[in-house]
């Protein structure tokens, strides 16, 4: 299938060149890409990974969400070692935030927005919870910085960690603190008091909304991309997630493990076109790829898939190289017993259709 899009008035159809089975360039994809007057892109053996890999950790969703037992796959690496899920909004903090944080408590605007930085500044449930054991329903306009810091500081002079390692998050030192939640804390009074939830729903794309929050300190590319994706996960935006993208450290190093030459675009660029060709690309391979209930990959998953793909590659893929040069997956597989009760955003109009298929399941 060829897909042309009406901003691409003028297209040029470039061919996809893969390696052959010695190794030579010349082997070709069966589907063609469609660019814009610029040289092909030339993928590795990666390439072909990024799809497997992709539907295969999409099929371990499903069985675990199914009920069925452990071992969900007979990959001996997505055995050993933990990766995040196809959908990015699948993963067990996603869920947590969108279920818990967002569409729990006040619906006004400020508070939600409230909510969803003082949770993802974090990004730990546990540290959530311990503020909501502490103060019961988390407000805005019952906040206190010194009442939010002494749970926070006790924790972590108690030697228990109040951020996730998910991210390496910033320290926010422009704050002029020794401790970095309480810069956070001081972030979080900024934002609010700069009535940024209000400037965001005035914003008309996603970029925009973007170059609000990395307007602030601390918030650079990486970390304002994944806020504004949080963000609009609830009712306070309503961006579509096919308009903009930002790639992380970890998704520079997929593609440059996944692509040889990317014939002069941006990693962005290179997010796009896979996000673009992905029926084509699983079609190509004969691969049988369980969408999240009708939703394709959006650009903010397939940015994820690059990031797991290349940790995935340090073991499937040991000559390939990335930009960091890590030969290691540091965070090894243990199953969570906890049970996840899957819900999404209701404006993505899905978990209509979750609750259709555990009646049929059942």
């Amino acid at each position: 299938m060829i897909v042309r899009t009406e901003s691409s008035p003028v297209q040029q159809q470039i061919e996809l060149q893969l390696p052959s089975e010695d190794g030579n360039r010349g082997g070709r994809v069966t589907a063609p890409l469609i660019l814009t007057g610029r040289a092909p892109l030339i993928p590795t053996e990666v390439y072909d990974t990024y799809w497997r890999f992709a539907a295969e950790r999409q099929a371990i969703f499903f069985r675990r969400q199914q009920g069925c037992p452990a071992p969900w796959t007979t990959d001996v690496i997505l055995q050993a070692h933990k990766f995040t899920n196809a959908y990015r909004a699948s993963d067990r903090v996603s869920q947590y935030l969108i279920r818990h944080v967002i569409y729990e408590g006040d619906q006004t605007p400020n508070e939600v927005f409230f909510r969803i930085i003082l949770f993802k500044l974090f990004n730990k449930i546990e540290t959530w919870e311990l503020l909501k054991n502490t103060f019961g329903e988390l407000r805005w306009d019952e906040y206190d910085f010194d009442r939010y810091d002494q749970p926070l500081n006790d924790a972590f002079e108690s030697g228990h960690r109040i951020y996730s390692a998910a991210y390496i998050m910033p320290s926010g030192g422009t704050f002029g603190y020794h401790r970095k939640h309480r810069n956070h804390l001081k972030l979080i009074e900024m934002l609010m008091q700069d009535k940024v939830s209000e400037r965001l729903q005035e914003t008309t794309s996603m970029a925009e909304g973007f170059d609000l929050l990395k307007s602030y300190p601390t918030l650079g590319d990486f970390l304002a991309y994944q806020l504004i994706t949080d963000v609009n996960y609830s009712e306070i935006t309503n961006y579509s997630e096919s308009e903009f993208v930002i790639p992380g450290p970890g998704a520079r190093d997929g593609i440059k493990k996944c692509f040889s030459d990317l014939g002069g675009r941006t990693e962005s660029d290179v997010i796009r076109v896979v996000a673009d060709r992905q029926c084509d690309e699983f079609d190509r391979l004969g691969i049988e790829f369980q969408s999240l209930w009708g939703r394709p990959l959006q650009l903010i998953d397939c940015q994820n898939l690059f990031c797991e793909v290349d940790k995935y590659a340090r073991v499937a893929h040991p000559q390939a190289v990335g930009r960091t040069g890590r030969v290691r997956i540091k965070q090894k597989f243990r199953v969570t017993p906890a049970r996840i009760e899957y819900w999404y955003p209701p404006k993505w109009e899905l978990n209509h259709r979750i609750e259709a298929h555990a009646g049929e399941d059942r």
